[in-house]
């Protein structure tokens, strides 16, 4: 059986609008709020949120009481709210998430597959340093998130 194997370009039009190029934002929000705002935010790129799964920073940062619909905490195609009192924990995870990403080489992996209509295999690229560069903004961001006295939106 044959299979084609794509490697996901963020600079191909075609590959960005491919269901499984995810990416996501962070936002700073007050769950107080009566109505929704957005004070600030920060973007994850397609790559960043690959690297955040593949290097179980999603499943660390999941020790934390993340408010979902699902109930699932922070998930993939979900939307889930971090209380400011819950950031700084979080801040020492991600501490933690970056000393153990150090030192690692770029990998490629393995996204998702289909079989129909015809079988490809869909990966991506991930660059450690590059993931190390997306934790310590989302690190400083967090922190002036906290500073502020607001809670934190994973959009994913």
């Amino acid at each position: 059986m044959t299979v084609t194997h794509i490697l996901l370009n963020d600079q191909n039009p075609l590959h960005r609008e491919l269901p499984i190029c995810r990416s996501g934002k962070i936002g700073t929000i007050r769950l107080a709020d009566k109505n929704y705002k957005v004070y600030d935010s920060m973007e994850i790129s397609a790559h960043d949120y690959t690297a955040l799964f593949h290097y179980g920073v999603i499943e660390q940062l999941n020790a934390l009481p993340f408010i979902s619909e699902s109930n699932n905490g922070l998930d993939s195609w979900d939307e889930a709210f971090l209380p400011s009192g819950s950031i700084g924990k979080m801040i020492e995870i991600i501490d933690g998430c970056i000393v153990e990403i150090g030192g690692k080489s770029p990998e490629k992996v393995m996204l998702g597959w289909q079989d129909d209509p015809e079988r490809i295999a869909y990966w991506r690229e991930i660059d450690p340093e590059r993931t190390i560069d997306f934790l310590r903004n989302l690190k400083d961001f967090s922190a002036k998130t906290l500073d502020r006295g607001y809670d934190l939106e994973f959009i994913l």
